[in-house]
């Protein structure tokens, strides 16, 4: 009986414990597109995102020895469903939030400056940049909580239309090339569509009328015969790969001979295997400093986190991966810089701690993650653009992507590295 009682003790004890245990355990947040109209490119930026959070509790013991407790959500794409879960996250006390879509983002931004929540996006709009509320650009307001890897959506495009200018000047194109913003009429797509416009106008392009197409699969050669009528020598796709395959299908059944500009969302290794040679050619941002395979002193970090969720690790893991896994750490380095000094882990000192370091790479990402560098009034993180092609010659409906990459099929090809210059006027937009 005695034995009992004290067992029964323990029992309590330990009970009693649990909830300080738990309490130790720092609550984050992991927005995700699983399901919904951007899923292509949103679940392996979100492996990348968990992977990496997952890899940082068991191989670094958390933060300062008290691990993450991450809080995932499919949300479908839905920006309501992301309002209201943002609801039940600020009640559990999150002190981070690993976010994704435009149209969400931006609807949360006026919350997480309330509730001083730093908010690491998927979404790269321009709008979220501008953290002191300076520009005075109309629907722009003060995002000093709002922070993403790689260059905003504007800065890619304008990267790849100041390559588009050399590039019609190398092939001796005649007279004014012609430049088409093609999308969704959706906040994502639309992000930069003013932005390229006016640079575009200004390096001499003739600007054509944007042309329309949903964010989901479907048929558009109605929008490649208007391309073709136009006469476009550029054209930017700016939505997510799913219908950008279908667009690129559309068109080269068409016969539209057009140099398309795909933003950083437009196009991957899996949009190559689906499209085939309808994807050979297109131009598009990559935010890391390498891809998959390629060598670098931080791709044996990488390879580590990939094994989290491949044990057997043979998996090919796409750009918006390395992306995931950057955004990721960035965040957790933040964190542990408000741990510095005994600190704690709240909202404004992770903030500050994206302050703390110029020209930022995580440690152990050496060559894979670009450097960041935010201030408490700019949070473009980056004004370095890495320019890519894709490369299709052959078949791609054989063998995986890690077999058509390893064969050569499908490649990813350095086109060149444009860094814009840090301009004012252009903070917010």
């Amino acid at each position: 009986m005695r034995m009992r009682r004290i067992m029964l003790g323990l029992t309590a004890v330990a009970a009693l414990a649990l909830p300080a245990v738990a309490q130790q355990r720092i609550p984050v947040g992991h927005l995700m597109d699983n399901s919904g109209a951007t899923s292509d490119v949103g679940v392996p930026y979100g492996q990348g995102v968990a992977d990496t959070l997952a890899w940082v509790n068991a191989s670094r013991n958390g933060i300062a020895g008290r691990p993450l407790n991450v809080l995932s959500f499919d949300y479908g794409y839905q920006a309501p469903r992301a309002v209201s879960q943002y609801q039940a996250w600020s009640r559990e006390r999150v002190v981070a939030i690993q976010g994704w879509g435009t149209a969400d983002t931006e609807a949360l931004v006026r919350f997480v400056t309330r509730d001083r929540i730093p908010f690491i996006s998927g979404s790269y709009s321009a709008a979220l940049t501008d953290a002191g509320g300076k520009s005075g650009r109309q629907g722009v307001e003060a995002a000093p909580y709002n922070f993403f890897y790689g260059p905003s959506y504007s800065d890619a495009l304008r990267a790849m239309l100041r390559w588009a200018a050399d590039d019609w000047k190398a092939k001796g194109g005649q007279g004014r090339p012609k430049y088409v913003h093609m999308g969704g009429n959706h906040p994502y797509p639309n992000s930069p569509k003013a932005a390229g416009e006016a640079l575009a106008a200004e390096l001499g392009f003739e600007v054509l009328p944007a042309i329309v197409f949903a964010l989901t699969p479907g048929d558009y050669t109605a929008q490649c015969l208007t391309l073709k009528s136009q006469g476009a020598n550029y054209a930017y796709l700016g939505n997510t790969a799913g219908s950008n395959i279908s667009v690129l299908r559309a068109c080269q059944t068409a016969g539209v001979q057009v140099q398309f500009l795909g933003n950083v969302w437009g196009m991957d290794e899996n949009a190559m295997k689906a499209a085939g040679a309808a994807a050979n050619g297109v131009v598009f941002p990559v935010r890391t400093a390498v891809v998959w395979g390629q060598q670098a002193p931080g791709m044996a970090t990488l390879q580590q986190i990939s094994r989290v969720s491949d044990p057997a690790g043979t998996a090919y893991r796409p750009v918006h991966y390395l992306a995931g896994a950057c955004a990721a750490m960035l965040m957790v380095e933040a964190m542990e810089t408000a741990t510095a000094n005994n600190g704690q882990i709240t909202g404004e000192r992770i903030r500050d701690g994206f302050y703390a370091k110029q020209n930022w790479v995580p440690r152990g990402f050496d060559g894979v993650c670009n450097p960041s560098t935010f201030t408490a009034d700019d949070h473009r993180g980056t004004l370095r653009v890495g320019l890519y092609r894709a490369v299709v010659s052959g078949d791609t409906s054989q063998g995986s992507v890690a077999d058509l990459m390893r064969a050569g099929t499908m490649k990813l090809e350095p086109v060149t590295t444009i860094e814009l210059e840090r301009r004012r006027e252009l903070l917010g937009w």
